[in-house]
């Protein structure tokens, strides 16, 4: 029997500095008491199941596809489908069901992929009451990693039966148990292209909002321990690119994905040539251009900026963390995070803006006394990026504006 795909306890991140939130935890339904400190843990589920070596990708259902170098490829595949003026053929990859162990409110998909010339993927999901009953297939995502071709874009709306796509995110009000992915490769008839999927999962979740005053988490084993990250502030590119969201305020996403994979040394040489006449950092902009969703119009969606740090790391994904205690390890082992915070006026002492309904920053290290050390990419100058923040303050800024939203980009 094959082994279970990999599963890892984890919880979400807000993923844009925009006016829309993209993630939001649950309420309290009206008129229930809040639960206690003590009762919230068993109230709050998150799950990740990723699906990336070859054994678990074969255990998936397989449609004019194959598994081969550890990815799911095309093979002689005989249906086409047309979109955009184009014909493509289609190869179809069906993950097993996956049973979850509570009722989950939110799932997001996340994958890396390949999609050399006119290629691309479209990624589906669908949910199961504990009834047994099975919602339709909702298309999640047409994802390519270039623009050529196609336009990237997510598919907000689809309101049927169990659930409702928000740009990166399958919300289930009602709630399920159960999920299934699907995930399509297309390429132009007539071509030799081979899209390839690497790696494919989701995150399950259902948090409650945390309350105010929650004891922060005690500072562990990363204390004392800051990534040498280098620091872009996204507000120097403010009027940049309309048609990539406008940089400024909108591009606190790519931002922090730029530093990153700058930190890794894998920003690509292209991205590190483009240099718009009139400004500095043009690599900040080449991100955006990469991580834009034409769908949701601008450069947050969390799946997006994973999937193109995936085309250049080893591993990437979207998940949710429970506390500052579980993103230490991250940090002594070398990894930056990027995490979604929301706060209010008064709320995140030294930060550069007074508050926010959803902004992403880098999470790069601790202070010897276990404070938060980030790069914040909402500062000024890259010189005022690199911040300090309380540790009570900032996880609260964390885990009660986006429930813990955390991309996790492993080189």
């Amino acid at each position: 029997m094959p082994p279970l795909p990999r599963r890892s306890r984890h919880v979400p991140l807000l993923a844009a500095a925009v006016a829309v939130t993209l993630c939001a935890a649950l309420p309290v339904p009206a008129g229930a008491d809040e639960p206690a400190p003590s009762a919230r843990r068993n109230l709050t589920f998150v799950a990740h199941t990723s699906f990336d070596t070859a054994v678990q990708l074969r255990s998936g259902t397989r449609s004019a596809t194959k598994v081969a170098k550890g990815s799911v490829r095309l093979k002689s595949p005989k249906n086409t489908r047309a979109f955009s003026g184009r014909r493509y053929h289609v190869g179809t990859w069906t993950s097993p069901w996956v049973t979850e162990s509570s009722d989950l409110s939110e799932l997001i998909p996340s994958w890396q992929a390949s999609t050399p010339g006119d290629s691309w993927i479209e990624v589906r999901a669908r949910v199961r009451s504990a009834a047994q009953t099975v919602g339709s297939w909702d298309t999640m995502a047409r994802w390519s990693s270039t623009d050529r071709w196609i336009k990237r874009s997510s598919l907000s709306g689809q309101d049927d039966d169990l659930a409702r796509v928000n740009a990166d995110t399958l919300q289930v009000p009602a709630g399920a148990t159960g999920w299934q992915l699907r995930v399509k490769l297309m390429r132009r008839t007539g071509s030799k292209a081979q899209p390839s999927l690497d790696r494919v999962g989701a995150m399950a979740s259902r948090v409650l909002p945390r309350t105010a005053g929650t004891p922060a988490s005690k500072a562990g084993v990363a204390a004392g321990t800051v990534l040498d990250v280098p620091a872009y502030s996204q507000m120097t590119h403010r009027g940049h690119y309309p048609q990539w969201g406008n940089g400024g305020e909108a591009w606190c996403s790519p931002t922090s994905t730029a530093m990153v994979l700058q930190y890794y040394g894998v920003n690509p040489a292209a991205g590190q040539a483009f240099t718009p006449a009139g400004h500095a950092d043009g690599i900040v902009d080449w991100t955006a251009q990469q991580v834009y969703d034409h769908g949701y119009r601008g450069t947050g969606n969390w799946a997006f900026n994973t999937a193109y740090a995936g085309t250049l790391l080893r591993s990437s994904h979207v998940t949710r963390l429970p506390d500052l205690a579980a993103a230490e390890p991250h940090i002594l082992a070398g990894t930056p995070l990027i995490v979604s915070v929301a706060f209010g006026r008064g709320q995140l002492t030294g930060a550069p803006i007074s508050a926010t309904a959803g902004h992403l920053m880098v999470l790069v290290g601790f202070t010897p006394e276990g404070d938060v050390v980030v790069n914040d990419p909402a500062a000024p100058t890259n010189a005022s990026v690199r911040r300090t923040y309380d540790r009570a303050q900032f996880e609260n800024a964390w885990l009660g504006g986006s429930g813990g939203i955390t991309y996790v980009l492993e080189d």
